[in-house]
C-alpha cells in the first residue's frame, strides 16, 4: 500500500511539473539550435558532440522559415537559399511544427520550448533535442559578432 501510494504521488508530480507550452511562448523558437542528442523509440540515445551545422528559425506569429546553417570560424554562419516554410499549429493540447518545401511536407510535435532547449519528436517517435546556441568568434580578432 504504501508503495502504491509513493507511486502515484511520483506520477502525479512529474505531470504537475510539465511545462505548458503557451502560443506566446513560440517566440522562442527564433534564433540558433545546436542539436545535442537523439532519443528513438525504444529508448536508446544517440549524443551529439560539437557541431558546426546548427538550425535557425526565424517565425512571425505562427509561420516562418527554418534554414540550415554552417558555422565558421569568425562567428558568422554559411547559408544557402535553400530554407523550409514552418507554420505552427495548434491541435487541442498539442503543438506541432508543419514543414513544408517545394518536395516534401511533414510534421513534429513540439514537446518542450524554454529559451534555452527545445524538444520535438517526429512521425517515427524520434526525440530531437536541441539547445540555443549562437554564433562564437573562435579567430579573437577583435571584431564582435552579431
Amino acid at each position: 500500500m504504501k508503495n502504491t501510494f509513493m507511486i502515484l504521488v511520483l506520477s502525479l508530480l512529474f505531470v504537475g511539473c510539465k511545462h505548458e507550452i503557451k502560443p506566446a511562448d513560440i517566440a522562442k523558437l527564433n534564433g540558433y539550435w545546436e542539436i545535442t542528442k537523439v532519443v528513438f523509440d525504444k529508448g536508446e540515445e544517440k549524443d551529439y558532440g560539437m557541431n558546426e551545422n546548427f538550425d535557425f528559425f526565424k517565425i512571425k506569429g505562427n509561420k516562418g522559415t527554418r534554414t540550415k546553417v554552417m558555422a565558421q570560424l569568425d562567428g558568422t554562419f554559411l547559408t544557402t537559399d535553400t530554407y523550409e516554410d514552418v507554420s505552427v499549429r495548434f491541435a487541442g493540447e498539442k503543438i506541432y511544427l508543419d514543414y513544408k518545401t517545394d518536395y516534401a511536407k511533414w510534421s513534429e510535435e513540439l514537446i518542450s520550448l524554454s529559451d534555452e532547449e527545445l524538444v520535438v519528436k517526429n512521425t517515427e517517435n524520434k526525440e530531437y533535442h536541441y539547445k540555443k546556441t549562437g554564433p562564437i568568434n573562435l579567430l579573437n580578432d577583435g571584431k564582435e559578432t552579431k
